[in-house]
């Protein structure tokens, strides 16, 4: 048993001990695995955000898919998750808008929000949230263009 375990140690005792990798290689495999942390959270995000919406109730479950496929569509560059329980989107790990079921607060109607992150700014007052009763053509494209000046 002694010598199994000697002759076990003898080869890694002779090897030339490898110096390590360049800054250059160190840096391309930070950059990887931080590819591939995003592309997990994406993932992993988007399950959590249609889980979200699977669990609401009509009419926002429909409202709640619907805003997800505008989304998706005026920012692909946004990140699906959620945010305290809610469907999100962040930009560089930080949300820029959420959807807000009536039913999570037992309000009357649903809400739709930007955070600070959404890129709204105009002058001293600007809105940050809508209420929806639903979603018509007319509400769709203001969502879109607000998304997308959101994200600029």
């Amino acid at each position: 048993m002694k010598e199994k375990q000697k002759s076990a140690k003898s080869p890694a005792a002779t090897r030339k001990r490898y110096e390590g990798f360049t800054d250059e290689e160190r840096d391309a495999m930070k950059a990887r695995v931080q590819e591939q942390k995003v592309a997990a959270a994406k993932a992993d995000g988007e399950s959590a955000l249609l889980a979200k919406i699977a669990e609401m109730r009509e009419p926002d479950r429909a409202m709640g898919k619907r805003l997800h496929a505008i989304i998706k569509a005026s920012a692909p560059s946004l990140s699906p998750t959620t945010w305290y329980g809610m469907p999100a989107y962040a930009k560089d790990g930080k949300v820029v808008c959420h959807f807000q079921s009536a039913q999570k607060f037992k309000t009357r109607y649903a809400t739709f929000g930007f955070s600070d992150a959404a890129n709204l700014d105009e002058g001293a007052l600007w809105p940050v949230a809508f209420a929806l009763k639903g979603l018509s053509a007319a509400e769709e494209a203001r969502i879109s263009a607000l998304v997308k000046k959101a994200v600029s």
